[in-house]
């Protein structure tokens, strides 16, 4: 890690600070759900288009066909080529509360 001063005394580091947002991911083949961290002042969508392979997820919880629980992880990383939809759960309840 880097720590620049400018001449006020105030520093400056490489460190990005993210801000985890809970999800639902439709694969191709599975629904996952868990947390996404976000770059502060970002959107999820700006994760996607990043360019990058895998999308980071933590706390996963990995769904069936049956909505029954696979399996669940500390960390997964979900290939962005196979996701289909991915949704912010508080959009996701916002819109059910306006139905």
């Amino acid at each position: 890690m880097t720590i620049e001063y400018d001449e006020k005394g105030k520093y400056y580091t490489d460190v990005v600070k993210k801000l985890p947002v809970q999800v639902v991911i439709q694969t191709t083949t599975h629904l996952v759900r868990g947390l996404v961290h976000v770059r502060d002042g970002e959107r999820l969508k700006n994760e996607l288009e990043r360019g990058e392979a895998f999308l980071a997820v933590t706390n996963a919880s990995v769904y069936g066909a049956e909505e029954k629980v696979l399996f669940t992880a500390p960390f997964i990383a979900v290939r962005c080529a196979q996701i289909v939809w991915i949704l912010p759960v508080d959009e996701q309840q916002h819109t059910k509360a306006n139905q």
